[in-house]
């Protein structure tokens, strides 16, 4: 979901079987045959002795009343961060607004470049993350993009020897595949960041943000109603964000890159950070926009990328359910990015030399179970917990550079 005066600001009437639906299904024919070519590539993990097998694919959506719109997505893939073998980056930035193409560009290409000269990206990640988010921001504002109503969010994952740190702001997601016997089931490892979390809205509203859905702004239901179930049965009229005396900025998502006019009811940059340690039991994991699961869930996903031995072949079949789904409720797609990554000859055992994290402690273990890290805020999925970074303070941006603590959730993606 974008900004009301972005991609997502509309509400489209149900697609039809008429002429429409047959451009539409011929436009599909076309995207299918384009998803298909894309290549996989290998990056070796020699600290613990496993390879990454990953593809991308990235699709502008079907706009029939904008046809010459951009694709407002972009992704970086980023290998040997830092000269070093074991360090790899996997983001996919989803732009909005009016220069949402621009954002979302300018993210990509500033935020892995700052994350590979922090000196402290092995030892703290999760300080160097949020350092690399805040000074994105500042750039971004300070560029000679106009980004008052235009930003983009941005999920990532680092991965650091056998850690992975996921870094989210906004409401695209990652999520793991877990064996669990038998069964391949999906974990997410960001939670989307809008309204509909309770602890979001409640944090924007003490910005001084109004917290709306457009028909409650338009006056066609009760304002004083602040429930608006969840993103599944009301993802057509979402609660979004307004100024005080203003019907702007409006945006469905309450963390970005941008947005200057929505930082003042707080709308931040600020990433929550989830750190897993791989095991043998994480197959593979997927980095994508919203728009692949704006009607896909994420155990669908995960199931369908287990399906295919092929990452482009998952990838195909997911933006044609994708598409498929978009024009059944809509008659538009939204753009679409999708990053899988597979984990190759992980052992439980570990091996060779070992990566450095939290500080200096390294990861070489035995252990078979994973250790699940939260930062700041867990997703609806696991128990509550806070730690210090949780606590976004109103319209804060930036956090201190000592605040890097960590919480253990669970041992449960194992």
């Amino acid at each position: 979901m974008g900004c009301v005066h972005g991609k997502c600001c509309c509400r489209y009437p149900r697609s039809s079987d008429g002429d429409n639906r047959e451009d539409l299904g011929r436009y599909a024919q076309v995207q299918t045959h384009i998803l298909a070519g894309r290549s996989v590539e290998t990056a070796q993990v020699p600290s613990h002795n496993f390879r990454l097998e990953y593809s991308v694919l990235t699709q502008r959506g079907f706009y029939p009343e904008s046809p010459e719109k951009e694709n407002q997505d972009s992704y970086c893939i980023r290998t040997q961060l830092q000269g070093n073998p074991n360090v790899h980056f996997f983001g996919v930035f989803d732009g909005h607004g009016q220069f949402g193409t621009e954002c979302s560009v300018f993210v990509r290409d500033r935020l892995v470049e700052i994350l590979a000269n922090d000196s402290t990206l092995l030892d703290d990640p999760i300080k160097a993350y949020n350092s690399a988010f805040s000074i994105t921001n500042e750039e971004l504002h300070d560029s000679d993009i106009d980004d008052a109503m235009s930003g983009t969010t941005a999920i990532t994952a680092l991965l650091v020897g056998d850690m992975l740190y996921v870094a989210n702001v906004g409401d695209s997601r990652a999520v793991m595949a877990v064996k669990e016997g038998n069964r391949v089931v999906a974990k997410d490892l960001s939670s989307d960041q809008t309204p509909f979390r309770k602890d979001e809205c409640e944090r924007v509203k003490s910005c001084g943000a109004r917290v709306l859905s457009v028909d409650q702004v338009e006056g066609l239901k009760d304002p004083d109603i602040q429930s608006w179930g969840d993103e599944e049965t009301e993802g057509g009229d979402p609660p979004r964000l307004w100024v005080q005396n203003g019907m702007y900025p409006g945006t469905a998502f309450t963390r970005s890159v941008g947005d200057s006019t929505a930082e003042s009811i707080g709308v931040v940059a600020v990433p929550e950070v989830t750190t897993v340690h791989l095991t043998a039991n994480h197959p593979f994991f997927v980095v994508a926009s919203d728009g692949v699961f704006e009607f896909i869930s994420s155990q669908t996903v995960v199931d369908m990328v287990n399906r295919s031995a092929d990452p482009r072949d998952a990838s195909s079949a997911i933006a044609g359910e994708s598409y498929k789904l978009w024009l059944d409720h809509e008659n538009r797609t939204d753009d679409i990015t999708i990053i899988i990554v597979h984990i190759k000859a992980l052992s439980n055992s570990g091996g060779g030399a070992t990566a450095k994290r939290n500080g200096g402690r390294t990861t070489n273990t035995e252990k078979e179970t994973s250790e699940i890290y939260f930062t700041p805020s867990a997703s609806e999925g696991y128990r509550s917990v806070r730690s210090e970074l949780s606590e976004v303070s109103c319209c804060q941006t930036v956090l201190s550079s000592d605040q890097s603590s960590r919480v253990v959730v669970s041992s449960s993606l194992d």
